[in-house]
């Protein structure tokens, strides 16, 4: 009798111990077969779908009205990749009402595939290694861009600007912040 308990808690045992085991693998596969989405069209880390992450700083510019023509030169000087990598990348985000601030038929002519490479010096020169709020950029004289070339900060009142751009808010984002400005800061040629 002894020996029928034992052998019948050992069945028992090793029938919890598969149970478990099942469960497990069906969970885990379950957590590999539901990732973020992809878009199949493009590839790269920009167009990973993730509803839960805090947004980096290309989805917050896709999420504003404010910078529609922002994400349509990113797009078409393909640097959408670029600004969803880890960073910390601060990025000066000029308005649609800078950009219309440009000389009429400037946007357009930059838009053109032809002019890709200039588009992408330009964007670049709008970005900055780190993560410094409004208020620590004020310690800043000048900045080094991803152009490869600096840019001046002054601080005017409580008003900082960066290659005279004003900064008019700042949204963190999961890799880096977005500084709202009010003027395209353009390189000196």
């Amino acid at each position: 009798m002894k020996t029928s308990k034992i052998i019948s808690f050992f069945l028992i045992l090793v029938f919890f111990s598969l149970s478990c085991k099942n469960t497990t693998e069906t969970e885990n596969t379950e957590a590999v077969d539901t990732p973020a989405s992809v878009d199949t069209e493009k590839q790269g880390q920009a167009f990973l779908r993730d509803d839960e992450a805090t947004p980096n700083v290309l989805n917050i510019a896709i999420g504003s009205k404010d910078h529609t023509t922002l994400v349509a030169a990113v797009q078409a000087a393909e640097l959408e990749n670029v600004l969803v990598n880890t960073g910390p990348l601060m990025v000066f985000a000029p308005t649609n009402e800078a950009f219309a601030a440009l000389p009429e038929g400037t946007v357009e002519n930059l838009l053109k595939p032809e002019n890709k490479a200039q588009l992408a010096f330009i964007l670049k020169h709008h970005v900055t290694p780190g993560n410094y709020t409004k208020e620590f950029l004020k310690k800043f004289k000048t900045l080094g861009q991803a152009s490869n070339l600096n840019v001046t900060v002054e601080v005017v009142g409580d008003d900082v600007f960066v290659g005279g751009a004003k900064i008019l808010a700042s949204v963190p984002a999961g890799n880096g912040i977005v500084h709202v400005v009010d003027k395209v800061i353009l390189p000196p040629n």
